[in-house]
Formats: structure tokens, sequence, C-alpha cells
């Protein structure tokens, strides 16, 4: 399954919605739809928003098309700009190539939407941070006696019997553990990254093998509901960290799009 979802991601994608959708410039909203779909270009994660043009209360307007080799994978931080399927870019209001119009007959009359060119987004009446959430994309986060040990150059970092693990699509299984199952000092750090489906993170730094190790582990304080049962737990960078599960010594992720998501959001 997870070998066809990877395919799917060199295709266009778009699946409807039945959420009204508003984005917003200050206090004017620049679109209100009840007609919504989701759109993914090919290699790109996320989805993005596509309205019908009459549900755009703007102007649209010729834009100038950005030319260049597009990356393997668009994750959120490669802008929106950066397309790879044909099209035609426009601006909506002041905003140089807030949207983008497939050449695609099925998408006919509909402009996808770059999230980051509005300062709200709402979904019916409940904001929408980060980016769109993409209906096929879930978490589950599940309690688990099996063994986890965390290690650094050989030195243990923290290690239990009371970890909650946490499976998201098309991601690394993470480990969140207790705090007082934790062997070295943590010290809070002043990052802080968003996940749109698990809320802001608060990074943590450690003293290791005599060492400051700076943001080797993130914490949610205050999660979104999907990750409630991680509130104040503690994950470690397994990038950096060596994580045992269960005795055995985890392989690291060999998904390119898992790491491109991972480099972009850190969670």
């Amino acid at each position: 399954m997870q070998d066809l979802l990877t395919r799917a991601h060199d295709e266009l994608r778009h699946e409807p919605i039945e959420q009204r959708v508003r984005a917003s410039l200050g206090a004017e909203t620049i679109l209100d739809s009840a007609r919504a779909i989701l759109v993914s270009e090919p290699r790109r994660v996320v989805p993005s928003f596509a309205v019908p043009v009459e549900d755009i209360r703007s102007e649209l307007a010729m834009a100038p098309a950005i030319n260049g080799e597009a990356p393997a994978v668009l994750h959120p931080g490669i802008p929106f700009s950066v397309h790879t399927a044909a099209g035609e870019p426009v601006s909506i209001a002041d905003r140089v190539g807030a949207g983008f119009r497939l050449a695609d007959e099925d998408l006919a009359g509909y402009v996808v939407l770059d999230f980051d060119a509005f300062d709200e987004w709402h979904e019916e009446d409940e904001p929408v941070a980060g980016h769109p959430l993409s209906p096929f994309h879930r978490v589950d986060v599940r309690r688990s006696a099996r063994p986890v040990r965390i290690e650094l150059d050989g030195d243990v970092v923290a290690d239990t019997t009371r970890a909650r693990l946490l499976f998201e699509t098309s991601l690394p299984t993470r480990f969140y553990l207790p705090r007082e199952d934790v062997r070295v000092e943590l010290h809070p750090s002043s990052t802080r990254t968003y996940c749109p489906h698990k809320g802001h993170a608060s990074w943590w730094s450690v003293d290791v093998g005599g060492r400051r190790r700076e943001d080797l582990a993130w914490s949610y304080e205050r999660p979104l509901p999907a990750a409630v049962a991680t509130t104040g737990l503690m994950a470690f960078w397994d990038d950096v960290v060596d994580v045992f599960f269960d005795g055995e010594r985890r392989r690291r992720s060999d998904n390119a799009i898992a790491e491109a998501m991972l480099d972009e959001f850190g969670v």
C-alpha cells in the first residue's frame, strides 16, 4: 500500500470536500466557497485548496511564471511558485502568483491557491493553520509496555516501558516518553515548529557526552486533539539518536517523502 501511495505522488491528484472554505487578507474575505477541492500537483506532499473562479472576491491577473527545475519532492518548504503540472500563475488581490490555473480539463474553472499568500484560513468556522489537511492522512497514538531506549553515541538518554507510539501516515513511528524516564537534563530551546495535525512543538536541548546537543527533542504541551495523548511527553530526533525498540535497533527511514517532511517540520 505504501508503494502505491508513493507512486501516486507522481500524479496530479484532486479530491472534492464538503467543507466551506474561506481565506482572508486582513479584515477582507478574499474567497468564500462551498465547492472547494483539494489538489496536489505531482511530487507535492501536501494538498492545496482550489476553488471556482466565481468564489474569489477579487480580480485575477496574469503573473510571471517561475522557470527552473523542480526538486524531487515538493514539501511545504518549497514555494508555491514552483510547479510540476502545466498551467498558468495568476495574482489575486495584491498577492503575485497566489493562484495557479491548471491546464487540466477536470479542473477547468478552478484556481489552486497558495496557502501562505493569505492571512487566515477557515474550514467552516474552524481556523486552519500550516496547510490544508488531507482526508487520507491520519495520526494514531497507542500506549506500549515494550521497552524503548534512546542512545546517543553509546550514552543512554532515556529508557522506558511507558512509551506512547505515534503512527502517522507516510512518516516513521515516533516514540513519546515520560519526562521522568529521560536520564539527561532537558534545557528549553527557543525553537518552535508547527504541525497542522499535532500543533505547536516546543524544542529541547540536552547535555550528552560532555557537550550541549541543541534541539534534540521536542514535546507538545498543548497538542491538537489527534495528538492529545502525547501531552508533555518527549520525543527525540531519531535522525541523530539511536532508538532501540523491544530490544532491536530501529533502521532509519529511507522514504524520500518522509525525509522531506521531517526536514521541513522536524516532527
